[in-house]
């Protein structure tokens, strides 16, 4: 998400795009795409099924969104929703994967609830997100390219696509997560 959309609050975000406003949509998509996505990868989902729930819930989220009463809980909603859907992906291959007996399916039926701790980490590694949205651009494609890669790079390979030397890559570094503390200190984080 770039530009002014970046700094915008889930309640202006929600009203542009109830108004129309396609670059609202694009931020508010772009805000939440990784929340969305990460949640099918922790139930077990493979990529394409992730792919799969990522689109059912942005379409429940087009149609559902001038139904939200408070659209500072949208990311609680969407991580509601989301959860929802994993649920019920991870039902059909278990129900697919095997013949279930009706205790098994009541038990699953139980667990329908977000345990406190799966929602308190995903809100946090929302928060992280949207604090490295927030860092200057160096400081961001540092941060992703050290902490988000797979495998790590090596800070020759990082300093190449920062086009940086890489003895400075240590100092550099240590400013930019400086920074980052700093916006999650004001976070709340």
């Amino acid at each position: 998400m770039s530009g002014p959309a970046q700094e915008w609050s889930n309640t202006r975000i929600v009203a542009a795009c109830l108004a129309g406003d396609e670059r609202a949509w694009s931020a508010l998509l772009d805000r939440y795409k990784s929340l969305i996505y990460s949640i099918p990868l922790r139930y077990g989902a493979p990529p394409q099924d992730a792919a799969d729930i990522f689109q059912a819930v942005c379409l429940d989220l087009f149609n559902e969104l001038p139904r939200l009463r408070d659209a500072e809980a949208l990311q609680a909603w969407l991580i509601r929703v989301t959860t929802n859907k994993c649920y019920h992906w991870k039902r059909r291959q278990l129900n697919r994967d095997s013949n279930l007996d009706e205790d098994l399916v009541e038990h699953l039926s139980a667990l329908d609830a977000i345990p406190p701790d799966v929602l308190a980490a995903l809100e946090k590694e929302q928060m992280v997100r949207e604090a490295i949205a927030h860092l200057p651009p160096r400081c961001r494609q540092m941060i992703e390219l050290l902490f988000f890669e797979h495998p790590p790079l090596p800070y020759r390979d990082v300093a190449r696509r920062l086009d940086l030397a890489t003895g400075s890559i240590g100092f550099i570094r240590g400013r930019c997560l400086k920074r980052l503390k700093k916006l999650l200190q004001e976070k709340g984080f």
